[in-house]
């Protein structure tokens, strides 16, 4: 075996203490002789979420040598709350100690610079590989079986139950319901997103009716489904006979499915149950391309709109002829306006339409905005919010208002939006016809949608897991303005010549191939747009020359990059591949006498 270099591991240090360990606090020296994964992750992020997926094989197959632990390293102040911690490990149903590190001491200490990424530790407490992003649990899985062999040659592992304490599991009817909508006959139809079903609640918004589901996770269709973490949900247009009432966005399946309320049959109608990757088809037949989150869905201009949160953009399915298509964004991330082609969303979240059918109204939750897509058109345009590193509750003209992170859009009566300001815990109300931003009610607990109901709004209040109606009011609340930026340091840098280095090494026994074209991908741009003199698009190679503007104080880096790497097996003909990709937004300023070079780590160590 290759030898691999070798750093001490840093302790790992975090103010909000320990989850899943029954109580107990964690160091290093606990894990000694078993195989440490630290995951640096945040609960906002999505692509976070597709790791920890990415991660359950791995954590159930090598459970007596492996121990993987979550560190949280927040983006968002509501992010550092560690009530909100206890509440995303709960949701997300993390089966493994957590440190809750709301300072990011152990982030600075280990030189992270993304969410997700992914640090091996090995039984002798030395970082022996870091991954940043998405695609790598078949490199990790081969690392480990790699080290236990090392190490049990060495007598350096220990094999036995890992630190993990399971807490003690809470009743409800509802466990972090994501959206609802009303039916026909005033009940309401809930995803029951915590636990994996459709619930339908009677009128009060409290009485089950019924559940569409059984409750376990899983992709299965019929009168006996099952769901994984279902969001979003749209009521098929009156009129429109297509076998099914209601499309569901199934987050986690990365599928749409329709679902008949006469007798709660499930039908897959988008998607193939894998999650889609750079490279992936972008159109087609909607049952054989790929999905990538969805998470929120509605009827507008003749098709089912998709919220892709998985990849930043939205997508459309024509129920008529059972295709799937991208409707708008680059899959870059980020808040760019103009040409649906041309424009950058960031894991948007909710979808509405406007009451004439104009607009689609847009959560865009990473950029904390508000935004709408034109119908013809397909120009997008946005009402609140200036970018993926501002946030806060501030009320006022649109253009200096702030959100944080909201998943929820609701058209009212008046035709202003109701936005569900999930990490601010309020409904804020958008005037189009004033440009104004107003508070509603607050004190709601990460609302994720709403419903109008007869002149009042009835909310999702997601981590309270209930449904709460309230009274429109006639006038806002006041409340006291806050605003903040993401909580990460930048990174300065020297104007001029700049280099920038993607660090990416294949995976053991895995080789870059080359032979049906370049397998690797490296996308650069800035904010603002004139930071770069030079060295912005797409090429191959994953190093690049660079020119920083002496013009400009600051400003973020947006780096993607995706390499392709398969099984280095002459004997096989058509080799496994796989896919590593990760997208940083980089904040710098720029100064004399700072960094010409920045290193990104993909894969390996630098």
């Amino acid at each position: 075996m290759a030898s691999r270099a070798r750093v001490r591991a840093p302790e790992l240090v975090g103010a909000g203490g320990w989850l899943n360990t029954g109580g107990k606090d964690l160091s290093l020296a606990d894990f000694r002789g078993r195989i440490l994964v630290l995951d640096f992750w945040t609960f906002c992020c999505i692509n976070c979420l597709h790791v920890l997926d990415e991660l359950r094989e791995l954590e159930e197959r090598h459970r007596d040598t492996v121990v993987i632990v979550g560190v949280h390293s927040p983006k968002f102040v509501h992010e550092a709350d560690h009530r909100a911690v206890v509440d995303a490990v709960a949701r997300y149903e993390v089966h493994h100690p957590v440190l809750d590190d709301p300072e990011l001491v152990t982030w600075k200490q280990y030189a992270v610079r993304a969410w997700p990424t992914l640090v091996v530790i090995d039984p002798e407490g030395y970082v022996v590989a870091q991954h940043a992003g998405e695609g790598h649990a078949h490199a990790i899985a081969k690392l480990v079986e790699e080290l236990e062999a090392e190490h049990a040659a060495k007598g350096t592992l220990r094999r036995g139950d890992g630190p993990y304490v399971a807490p003690e599991p809470e009743a409800g009817d509802l466990r972090f319901p994501g959206k609802a909508v009303r039916l026909p006959d005033g009940h309401y139809l809930v995803a029951d997103s915590g636990h994996h079903a459709l619930v339908e609640l009677a009128e009060d918004g409290e009485r089950v009716v019924r559940r569409i589901g059984d409750g376990v996770r899983g992709l299965v269709d019929g009168v006996e489904p099952r769901f994984s973490e279902p969001q979003g949900l749209a009521l098929v247009p009156a009129g429109l006979d297509l076998g099914y009432d209601v499309v569901v966005a199934d987050t986690v399946n990365h599928v749409l499915r329709g679902v008949r309320l006469a007798d709660g049959r499930v039908t897959t109608l988008a998607g193939t149950g894998r999650q889609w990757w750079q490279g992936s088809p972008t159109a087609g037949p909607a049952r054989e391309v790929e999905l990538s989150s969805p998470w929120d869905v509605a009827f507008f201009d003749g098709r089912v709109w998709i919220a892709m949160a998985g990849v930043h953009q939205l997508w459309s399915f024509d129920p008529a002829v059972g295709t799937v298509a991208v409707a708008a964004g680059t899959t870059n991330e980020g808040l760019v306006d103009g040409p649906a082609a041309e424009a950058w969303f960031a894991q948007p979240s909710g979808l509405a339409v406007s009451a004439d059918g104009e607009r689609l109204w847009v959560a865009d939750s990473e950029t904390s905005a508000l935004r709408w897509v034109s119908r013809g058109t397909g120009e997008v345009r946005t009402a609140v919010g200036t970018g993926l590193f501002d946030f806060g509750h501030r009320d006022g003209a649109a253009g200096q208002a702030l959100l944080q992170h909201p998943l929820g859009v609701t058209v009212l009566p008046d035709g202003s939006v109701a936005v569900s300001d999930t990490y601010n815990h309020a409904l804020r109300r958008y005037d189009p016809a004033t440009g104004e931003v107003s508070t509603l009610a607050t004190d709601l607990r990460e609302p994720s949608g709403a419903v109008v109901v007869d002149g009042d709004i009835v909310v999702v209040e997601s981590a309270r897991h209930r449904l709460t109606r309230l009274r429109l009011p006639e006038e806002a609340v006041r409340v006291e303005a806050v605003a903040h930026r993401t909580r990460r340091a930048a990174t300065e840098v020297a104007p001029g010549a700049f280099r920038l280095d993607v660090v990416f090494s294949a995976p053991s026994g895995q080789k870059l191939d080359e032979r049906y074209g370049p397998s690797t991908r490296l996308l650069v741009s800035a904010t603002p747009p004139e930071l770069l003199v030079s060295g912005a698009g797409a090429d191959s190679a994953l190093g690049r020359e660079l020119v920083l503007s002496g013009e400009v104080a600051e400003g973020v880096l947006h780096v993607s990059a995706m390499a392709a790497s398969c099984d280095d097996d002459p004997a096989v003909e058509y080799p496994a591949c796989h896919v590593h990709q990760q997208d940083w937004g980089v904040p710098v300023k720029l100064v004399a006498g700072g960094a010409s070079r920045l290193p990104l780590v993909l894969a390996g160590m630098e």
